[in-house]
């Protein structure tokens, strides 16, 4: 009996010495399209638009140019993919790209797969070019001592990384901050593209990264992100729920907008909280355009930390859908924009377009969800050796 207890200890020992993956270490497990949840269900010709752009780009890069992180190869390895899709217009087509060409790699944060996946759209909000009445609020373009510093240039393990500051005396120093440019620390330098007549609506055109400006003499003016002044974004959300003014379970874009509407007198001090602030430049033609460069396509690009995933690869997600309890996301988008609050292994924010149906589901979305990168085939079989659970 103490031999049959002895080898039972044993055996509870082994099993709970099973090797794991420690949180904040990409964990890469290499899979096949049976096991995406409703690939076969998703019109992939919803999503032709995104992957040619972000084909048509990585095609154009020389050959030996990666990605992002290491493990997403180098241009020269997707181009026979890319190849495949760029001829693909029908949704049968495209599927059998796909198919052909690549293999999903679910990307968990150490051994946990689940994520949180938010949503962002392109508002609308009423300027003029000229100041005057209740345009107010400006929109700036990027200051001219604004220095920005991809990090991943000086270090393989900042890739993803980027400084913002100005030069002073030789050094680069912190930029001004939200509250001391609103006060009028670059009145004098910095170019307005616009006054708009909502200082609310301003600052959510800086979470949004672009917008369209309903002009006071009947044109549109389309902006998108250019630059921003290297402090760390901070959700005004989190502040709320600090100072107990929201339940956690209650925050969203709806729920904070109402509250700034109620509190009209704290509105401005809660909005300074978020040092971060956002400059934009004219956008013409197809936009919004992500930092990959390219159009974004409603309901089919994502937003990534472009530290742990490389714009222009495909993902497959399955996530929580915020406007009907009970139903899950599933569909296939491309990696085609970054964002100041989009941090991790399992983080992404799905751009919904434009419209009050857009902006409804964006501003509820919180979701609970995973995600697969669809890599070339060679690619992804390079990963196999890094997964412990292969």
């Amino acid at each position: 009996m103490s031999g049959l207890a002895a080898g039972f200890l044993v055996l509870l020992a082994v099993v709970g010495c099973a090797p794991t993956r420690p949180a904040g270490v990409p964990n890469y497990e290499v899979q096949d399209f049976a096991t995406l949840p409703g690939w076969t269900l998703d019109p992939l010709d919803g999503v032709a638009a995104a992957t040619r752009r972000s084909c048509e780009r990585i095609v154009g890069l020389p050959a030996g140019q990666a990605l992002g992180p290491a493990v997403y190869g180098k241009a020269g390895d997707w181009r026979a993919a890319c190849a495949g899709l760029l001829q693909a217009e029908a949704e049968a087509a495209i599927r059998t790209a796909f198919e052909t060409a690549f293999l999903p790699v679910a990307l968990a944060d150490g051994d946990q797969a689940a994520g949180l996946f938010t949503g962002y759209f392109e508002p609308e909000l009423r300027g003029s070019r000229l100041r005057g009445g209740s345009y107010q609020t400006p929109i700036l373009a990027p200051p001219s001592d604004l220095v920005s510093v991809d990090l991943g240039l000086f270090r393989e393990s900042w890739r993803g990384e980027r400084l913002a500051g100005r030069v002073v005396e030789g050094r680069l120093r912190p930029y001004d901050t939200r509250t001391q440019i609103e006060d009028g620390s670059l009145d004098r330098t910095a170019k307005v593209i616009a006054w708009v007549d909502d200082p609310v609506d301003a600052f959510f055109l800086h979470i949004q990264g672009s917008g369209r400006i309903l002009l006071a003499d009947g044109g549109t003016l389309r902006v998108g992100f250019a630059g921003q002044n290297g402090h760390p974004y901070v959700p005004i959300g989190r502040v709320l729920v600090e100072r107990g003014a929201l339940a956690r379970e209650q925050v969203s874009m709806q729920s904070i907008r109402r509250w700034l509407a109620d509190n009209p007198a704290a509105a401005a001090e809660l909005m300074r909280t978020n040092p971060s602030y956002v400059f934009f430049r004219e956008i013409a033609g197809d936009g919004p355009l992500g930092s990959e460069g390219v159009a974004l396509t409603p309901g089919r690009s994502l937003a990534v930390d472009r530290s742990q995933v490389a714009l222009g690869v495909p993902v497959w997600l399955e996530a929580d859908d915020p406007l009907e309890p009970g139903r899950r996301i599933r569909r296939l988008l491309v990696a085609q924009d970054t964002g100041g609050a989009i941090r991790g292994i399992v983080r992404g924010d799905v751009y919904w377009g434009s419209g009050m149906l857009a902006a409804e589901r964006a501003g509820r979305m919180r979701s609970q969800g995973r995600y697969w990168v669809l890599l070339p085939r060679a690619v992804a079989l390079s990963l196999r050796d890094r997964s412990p659970r292969q």
